[in-house]
């Protein structure tokens, strides 16, 4: 699974330039999840092949005892406990201080891997500043600047040397079973819907989930195949009950649905589809994953309320329109039959071998049925296209001035292939390589 990297220290030292630099994008997930304060914010990143999470956390103050300054400590406790390594980011500008002091102490105390990275060092490197923050007992310090992208390499892999690769989940092989997540916002019917395919009590559900973040993964054979079931819904093992922080671990979902093969996003009929669902949902997207929509406690809806909802996932779900939605009611068992099989199609789909031949006739027939519009004087010309991946399929397509093709053509020719090879349940990606002429702007 991704490795998580938790960044800690006091206000005002640089912790969100670093977060920034190290996802490249403030945007990339903003944790607006139940019980959750803005001030953690969660994100992708990656050095070279290695994929990770980052944690920001804001200002910590590990003695507060009361206010938002107390709310934030306890984040930053909860990004702590999450963590596989702690970023402990101070100023050389501002030198050590107290509460630097105070964190350190907390940070042994943890049991975490550490770092400690000393910011705003921009040609610092050998600066007799940096030596003082040995005193923090944290082992050398590691001069950045998040600010100008100086450092960051280094300090990225000495956090990453330690970590376990994550498994490419690109490549499932016909022998490894298929990796299932069933996401969704606390209480939808996760873990309900998980032991009834278990078909005993092999966990326990809670509530509160603990701050462990051991990935409980449960080996399921269902009708000769083989699935591997990855927790996302806070289970415990009998007897491993935690004190409870938060109801949701963000980071747990984030990971389960990175290293699954199908994503099963579960919404609650009685409450219709939130913010929440739509924000998983986005992130399974992104990912790339294959997704089916299981609409749990189908039972406990009228007409009414079974048109409302249907309504609510065409707009806030609009973007998964390739997923297949399954209804159900996991404590009743009705409706699995269905929903295994949608699983099975959408695998399927996401590892679907598309030859070039075939997909260069069909990508002729589509601009013989419609063509491109034209830019300017000249009319993107598509000349073939082949497979560039799987898990999502992806297609690539060659030929010239493909930069002047515009989306909706580009969700044309994905109808066309959709409908083709019956692709259900999977994202489908289509890239534009278009050649250059060598002989223009030669003139100069």
């Amino acid at each position: 699974m991704k490795p998580v990297l938790a960044l800690v220290g006091r206000p005002n030292v640089g912790k969100s330039t670093l977060f920034n630099r190290l996802t490249k994008s403030r945007d990339a997930i903003v944790a607006d999840f139940a019980g959750l304060t803005r001030d953690r914010h969660y994100g992708d990143g990656r050095l070279g092949s290695r994929h990770f999470i980052v944690v920001d956390t804001g200002g910590f103050e590990p003695d507060s005892t009361t206010g938002i300054v107390k709310e934030m400590a306890r984040q930053t406790r909860q990004a702590v406990a999450e963590a596989d390594v702690v970023i402990f980011v101070t100023d050389v500008r501002s030198g050590l201080s107290a509460q630097d002091a105070d964190i350190a102490r907390f940070l042994r105390q943890a049991n975490k891997r550490v770092l400690l990275a000393v910011n705003k060092a921009e040609g610092m490197q050998e600066s007799p500043l940096l030596a003082e923050f040995h005193e923090l007992g944290l082992g050398e310090p590691h001069p950045v600047s998040a600010a100008h992208g100086q450092g960051i390499r280094s300090l990225l892999e000495a956090a990453l040397e330690d970590l376990p690769e994550d498994e490419d989940a690109d490549e499932d092989d016909a022998d490894r079973p298929i990796r299932l997540a069933v996401a969704g916002r606390p209480n939808v019917g996760k873990s309900t819907l998980i032991n009834t395919w278990l078909g005993e009590e092999r966990l326990i559900a809670f509530d509160m989930p603990g701050t462990t973040r051991d990935a409980i993964r449960v080996p399921l054979e269902r009708d000769g195949r083989r699935y591997e079931l990855i927790d996302t819904a806070g289970l415990r093992r009998k007897g491993k009950v935690f004190e409870a922080i938060e109801k949701f671990s963000v980071v747990k979902t984030l990971q389960a649905i990175a290293d699954a093969s199908v994503v099963v996003l579960m919404v609650d009929a009685t409450q219709g589809v939130s913010e929440q669902d739509a924000h998983i949902a986005g992130y399974v997207l992104e990912s790339g994953r294959a997704v089916v929509i299981a609409i749990n406690k189908w039972d406990a809806v009228d007409a009414y309320q079974r048109e409302l909802l249907e309504r609510s996932v065409e707009q806030r779900l609009a973007f998964l329109k390739f997923a297949p939605i399954v209804h159900i009611s996991a404590i009743r068992r009705q409706g699995l039959g269905p929903l295994w099989k949608a699983i099975a199609d959408a695998h399927a789909s996401a590892h679907c071998k598309m030859p070039t031949p075939v997909l260069t006739r069909l990508l002729h027939e589509a601009v013989e049925h419609q063509a491109p519009k034209r830019a300017g004087s000249s009319r993107p010309k598509l000349r073939y296209a082949h497979q560039g991946g799987m898990n999502p399929p992806v297609i690539v397509v060659h030929g010239n001035s493909l930069e002047h093709v515009t989306e909706a053509y580009k969700r044309f020719l994905e109808a066309r292939f959709r409908a083709h090879f019956k692709l259900v349940g999977t994202p489908l990606r289509i890239d534009m390589k278009h050649s250059t002429n060598p002989f223009t702007d030669k003139s100069a």
